[in-house]
């Protein structure tokens, strides 16, 4: 072969090399884009919740991404509950929302109830306390703080006496007011519950128990709703999100009260863990029968009362 020949099969080679190593690569550039091309883009799901030391609690695997979920990303707002209630109405402005379940008839159209994720008073719930002692029958005559319009604590204080007297502040304002002698009473709700003695003031009425003469069931103050629009595979998959959320709370209790303790206002560690307990555990993952039956009883007996003006269907995502 002479120098022109073996320079044209070099060159040949080199050519057929190039083109091979030219056409791996198409190939795995087009490999990748046809598995980026397969996988469903991540979908981002807005969850608001209040800035309390229980929600923090059950939305820690959550918020730290210790829980996650193929396909879905999660960006959390905190926001105190009568003001979620209001933006669920009037806005359905979240994905995930926390909610009172008194709010629950004037959304439900847009929202159904996770069937996790719920704050029930077993004998327990929002009080009526006071610088002074009353009896429980005296309460329509005192000018009462109450938290909110649409949140349960009002709804059963409501039911408890029709003719009360209530004006609506911030809910953290309201100990300092009934301290000052602002108010009257005051209707509390979150830790409150657990403060107010050590404020000097009386309980007058605890609704939870009250509730639980009157009808044998839990009080059920607080849920989580879901975003009809999402649709049933979405509304499944992140209701499993924060049920499993809510487990790993359970599973590792001290990282997650070490990250709800931010959230625990007033409270030292011991108190924190005390009121946790209280709304955060077994039926927080379920609901369980009785569960259920007591937030239709609630929101039925607000129907027939005349508090909650139209009828309720209430129906959960698993």
């Amino acid at each position: 072969m002479n120098a022109r020949s073996a320079s044209q099969s070099s060159a040949s080679r080199s050519a057929a090399s190039d083109s091979a190593v030219s056409d791996s690569a198409a190939s795995d550039f087009a490999d990748r884009s046809s598995d980026a091309a397969s996988k469903p883009p991540t979908r981002e799901i807005s969850i608001a919740h209040s800035p309390d030391s229980d929600d923090a609690f059950m939305f820690y695997g959550l918020a730290t991404n210790k829980i996650r979920v193929p396909g879905y990303r999660f960006a959390h707002t905190l926001c105190d509950i009568e003001t979620l209630n209001r933006k669920a109405i009037d806005e359905a402005l979240y994905d995930v929302t926390a909610i009172s379940f008194h709010a629950y008839p004037y959304l439900q159209d847009h929202y159904a109830l996770m069937a996790c994720g719920g704050s029930v008073g077993e004998g327990y719930g929002p009080m009526v306390v006071a610088g002074q002692r009353f009896a429980p029958e005296q309460i329509r005559d005192l000018r009462i703080a109450a938290p909110g319009a649409l949140t349960t604590a009002y709804l059963t204080l409501k039911l408890f006496e029709p003719g009360v007297r209530a004006e609506f502040i911030p809910f953290d304002r309201i100990l300092p007011e009934v301290m000052a002698g602002n108010f009257d009473a005051g209707l509390i709700i979150h830790e409150g519950q657990l403060t107010y003695s050590a404020s000097g003031l009386h309980k007058v009425l605890d609704l939870g128990q009250w509730w639980r003469q009157q009808t044998g069931l839990p009080l059920p103050l607080g849920g989580n709703a879901i975003r009809r629009s999402l649709g049933p595979e979405a509304m499944q998959a992140v209701t499993q999100a924060l049920r499993n959320s809510i487990q790993h709370g359970l599973d590792h209790r001290e990282a997650a009260l070490e990250y709800a303790m931010q959230f625990a206002r007033d409270l030292d560690p011991q108190l924190a863990n005390r009121f946790v307990s209280m709304y955060v555990n077994d039926r927080t993952l379920n609901y369980g029968e009785d569960g259920r039956e007591a937030i239709r009883t609630l929101l039925k007996m607000g129907y027939e009362k005349g508090v909650i003006p139209h009828a309720c269907r209430v129906d959960f995502v698993e």
